[in-house]
């Protein structure tokens, strides 16, 4: 057993969310990293409209005046400390460690050991990274971009942390290239989302405000999404709406602590009383079951409908959309006992649901990955918007779509262009602003990128933030395909397993974090609400060598090409940058004065505004969605990837996720009873995971057996431990999305 598997220490899982325990473990956490007085100076700043915007999850602000002193929460702290820590990775560091002895570490261990500081290069054939000027930093990557054979043998990778106008920039410079190969993180997460809503509503965002809410909302459904832990400010939305007499409920194969109590920290009741119950109605769908439950809602509310209730509402349907008749063909025609089957809630639950709906003027349905990273994610978000249309919920207060982002600004990044397949009319503008033809060939997502350097077509991989390497599924593809570039060179604030799984040669390129004040200017995002507003950083650099993210880019620009489309104005003042977002960007009219505003802009929602589709039809489109499910074979599970408390997407915090009784381990896998007894189990065996696809197996090995509230015949682990697991072909229809929540996998013991 691993080191970390003797100290792994297994407590009963917690009923509820935050409380004393969370400010404690927020307030240790920045102590030790930031001290004090560094502590005080960031996080009173954190999330206020003169502050800087939260690294962490995109979870929407509180309109300006309406902010508390303390807007910030647990997670939110520890990525503010986890940024502006003391602790430094400098020349020194990477001159006692080899690239092979850091590849042996954690990804914990990794990134705990502090800030980058200057310039690295790893030089082909050498066993460490060693210091090298930006100059020559900037040359090398310029002069193996511009001497390619065929510009799309380049990958420019873009982590959803990068603000609106680095982002802006990065895309500006692939196409100034010539190529559309722009992965992101979107397309591993909320991809499907935009799919979805795109085809239904005409946009590829939600349309809901904080207000809507928290002020307007009867029902709240939340779906395949853990609050408590990734959007932990979602709680206190959650509570006002709860304390005005709104209904929550909601639908997960996983009892989530932040969905079932909260104790506010800035309330008496939340410190000395129970707090405040949120969820209402527990929906505990198998994995993978969502399609049916929603297909069999819709039966439902149509069954009334059709029995003389009033309950559909018909004219917004006659009125705002199309294809109604042949969707409700396709529902009379469903059969309970399959819908019972594919869902694992019988149909009394999904009556009782309806219930809950019928009862509701305003509805409000918000997800995250546990939609989107199914095969079947693209039907299953058009099943909720089928539910959503059928009474009316959207353009109303109160009612609309809205998928959760997981990113600080990875909504604003696919606002400013990073898509590998962008709309003629953005290319058109593009062109207009700055007189070079970009490419029209749609380029690469993340899939198709792995596996186009698996094959060696790709020479440069370029990141942007992030951490490809652990991000990934699949993870000895992704290896094996990093490996095979001739160049991988990564813009990152902290040391991670994307700079020791390189190309021949790698370079490291430090950058300021959000917190950190940027001589060139301050930046802006977009939050889940389609919001734009500033963010201001307050601190000194960590390293006089560290640069704006925005900076680097246009930098590398002026080295690629001179001062052909003003690359060296961009980078020295970036208000130069929102001059030009403003002439490309539909919504961004005159954004340096409207950004100045405290709290910033709402971009346009025509569904959400005036009921307008930007689809086909020119309706709000209704669908059908055949009724299916991954259900995993005899002897074995269906396993979904996740995040722990202690962690925000492949940061690890620490090794504990209190609210699901682990601490001090990550290698675990949660299993229901039911299983454990069937498949000849005990809770704390240890075990290897081993997943079964069409090309073969793919094994993490030692992880400890939990028993844990899970449906019968699902499992879940962590992240990115689990991704390995995760094959390269398994992925959403439509959106290419990984399906990393319906991986089929064994448990084999430990020979």
């Amino acid at each position: 057993m691993t080191a970390e598997g003797k100290k792994l220490r297994i407590e009963e899982p917690e009923d509820y969310a935050v409380g004393v325990p969370g400010v404690a473990v927020a307030m240790r956490y920045a102590m030790a990293e930031m001290g004090p007085v560094r502590s005080a100076r960031t996080l009173l700043t954190l999330n206020q409209t003169t502050g800087f915007d939260c690294p962490s999850c995109a979870w929407g602000d509180p309109a300006a005046g309406h902010r508390k002193m303390a807007e910030f929460c647990e997670n939110g702290a520890k990525a503010v400390a986890w940024e502006a820590t003391r602790k430094r990775v400098d020349r020194a560091f990477f001159a006692k460690h080899s690239v092979e002895e850091l590849n042996q570490q954690s990804d914990y261990w990794l990134e705990s050991n502090g800030r980058l500081t200057e310039p690295m290069y790893l030089a082909p054939g050498a066993t460490h990274y060693a210091p090298i000027s930006w100059d020559e930093a900037y040359k090398k990557i310029a002069s193996k971009l511009t001497s390619l054979s065929d510009p799309d043998r380049a990958v420019f990778y873009t982590s959803g942390r990068a603000s609106n106008e680095a982002a802006f920039a990065y895309q500006l410079l692939a196409r100034r290239l010539g190529t559309n190969n722009m992965p992101d993180c979107s397309n591993m997460c909320h991809e499907s989302s935009g799919a979805a809503l795109t085809e239904t509503i005409g946009i590829g965002k939600g349309t809901v405000t904080l207000e809507d809410i928290s002020d307007h909302a009867d029902l709240i459904v939340i779906v395949g999404q853990n609050p408590g832990t990734n959007h932990p400010r979602m709680l206190s939305g959650l509570e006002e709406a709860k304390q005005r007499g709104a209904k929550i409920v909601a639908v997960n194969p996983l009892p989530e602590a932040g969905l079932m109590r909260f104790k506010n920290p800035q309330k008496p009741k939340g410190v000395v009383g129970g707090g405040t119950k949120l969820a209402d109605r527990f929906l505990q769908v198998r994995l993978n079951g969502d399609l049916a439950l929603f297909a069999g809602v819709n039966k439902e509310l149509l069954e009334r409908e059709e029995n003389g209730q009033s309950v559909l509402d018909k004219g917004f349907i006659e009125e705002f959309s199309a294809g109604f008749d042949e969707a409700a063909a396709a529902w009379r025609a469903l059969d309970w006992a399959e819908i019972e089957t594919h869902s694992g809630l019988s149909r009394a639950e999904i009556a009782a649901f309806a219930d809950d709906v019928v009862a509701s003027k305003a509805v409000t349905v918000c997800w995250a990955m546990g939609l989107t990273q199914h095969k079947n994610a693209v039907p299953t978000i058009r099943e909720v918007m089928n539910f959503l249309l059928l009474r009316g919920n959207i353009g109303r207060p109160g009612a609309g779509p809205c998928p959760v982002r997981g990113h600080s600004n990875v909504q604003g990044d696919r606002t400013m262009g990073i898509w590998e397949k962008m709309p003629e009319e953005f290319l058109d503008a593009l062109h207009k602003e700055f007189s070079f033809a970009p490419p029209r060939e749609h380029g690469w997502d993340a899939v198709n990128s792995i596996r186009a350097m698996r094959e060696g077509k790709v020479d440069v991989f370029l990141g942007l933030g992030g951490n490809f390497a652990s991000a990934t599924p699949d993870t000895g593809a992704t290896w094996d395909g990093l490996r095979k570039c001739e160049l991988t060179a990564h813009i990152s604030t902290k040391l991670n397993r994307s700079h020791l799984v390189h190309g021949t040669e790698a370079l490291i390129l430090p950058c300021l974090g959000r917190t950190e004040r940027d001589p060139n200017g301050f930046v802006t995002v977009e939050d889940s609400m389609s919001v734009v507003h500033g963010s201001h950083g307050k601190l000194a650099p960590g390293s006089p060598h560290q640069r704006g993210e925005t900076d680097i880019i246009c930098r590398l620009g002026l080295a690629m090409f001179g001062e052909d489309i003003g690359w060296g104005e961009m980078a020295a003042d970036y208000s130069v940058v929102r001059d030009h977002i403003a002439a490309v960007v539909p919504g961004f009219s005159d954004f340096n004065a409207r950004v100045a505003e405290p709290g910033g802009f709402t971009l346009p929602r025509p569904p959400h505004d005036t009921r307008e589709f930007a689809t086909a039809s020119k309706r709000a489109n209704f669908s059908i969605n055949p009724v299916t499910s991954v259900v995993a074979p005899e002897g074995h599970l269906l396993l979904q990837t996740l995040r722990s408390h202690d962690q925000f997407n492949t940061t690890v915090y620490g090794l504990n996720d209190r609210y699901r009784g682990v601490h001090h381990g990550r290698r675990v896998v949660l299993v229901s009873e039911a299983d454990l007894s069937s498949l000849g189990f005990a809770d704390g065996d240890i075990v290897d995971l081993v997943s079964v696809w069409a090309d073969g197996e793919r094994r993490a090995p030692e992880f400890r057996i939990v028993k844990y509230p899970t449906p019968p015949g699902s499992a879940a682990a962590y992240f990115p431990e689990a991704n390995v697991l995760v094959p390269l072909d398994s992925v959403a229809d439509v959106s290419n999305t990984p399906a990393s929540k319906s991986v089929v996998i064994r448990l084999e013991r430990q020979k």
